[in-house]
């Protein structure tokens, strides 16, 4: 499952959502993580588009839009803070907006993701693990375990 981490350093969790420019984006299974890249998303550090549109209406609704576009292959996004639109605008997406504190070490966090996905993934979780895994919707209520494509067709979870 791909995760985005807003980062202004590239090792730690540093930046607000709307202002990032650029986030860490990992793959991450119940194996271990890998970061696959820095992905741009603005020209700078800073994405002044968002930043210059803010209570401009449709203008800061477009360049949220195209942020958000250009995560879109990430099932979950951390930042330091974010505005209550931003995050409903995510889960829309069906992208999990979380909060982590200011300066949180991304390989720290992405090892707890590890755990959290080996050991007791949350239902949300299970089903986008479930979805990556089967290339398509799951139904992540099985309370016996994880969401499998094996578990297709027998009263389970996808």
């Amino acid at each position: 499952m791909k995760v985005a981490f807003a980062t202004i350093t590239g090792n730690q969790i540093d930046e607000h959502f709307g202002r990032a420019g650029q986030f860490a984006v990992y793959d991450i299974t119940p194996e271990g993580a890998e970061q696959l890249e820095l992905r741009k998303v603005a020209d700078g550090d800073l994405d002044t588009e968002v930043v210059i549109t803010r209570g401009m209406g449709a203008a800061h609704e477009d360049a949220l839009g195209t942020k958000i576009d250009k995560l879109a292959d990430a099932k979950i996004v951390y930042f330091t803070e974010i505005g209550g639109p931003s995050a409903a605008k995510l889960v829309r997406r069906g992208i999990m907006p979380l909060k982590a504190e200011p300066g949180t070490s991304i390989t720290a966090e992405a090892d707890r993701l590890v755990a959290t996905m080996r050991d007791k993934p949350a239902p949300w979780m299970r089903r986008a693990l479930a979805e990556e895994k089967c290339d398509g919707p799951a139904d992540a209520t099985d309370p016996d375990g994880p969401c499998s494509c094996e578990s297709a067709g027998k009263g389970r979870c996808c």
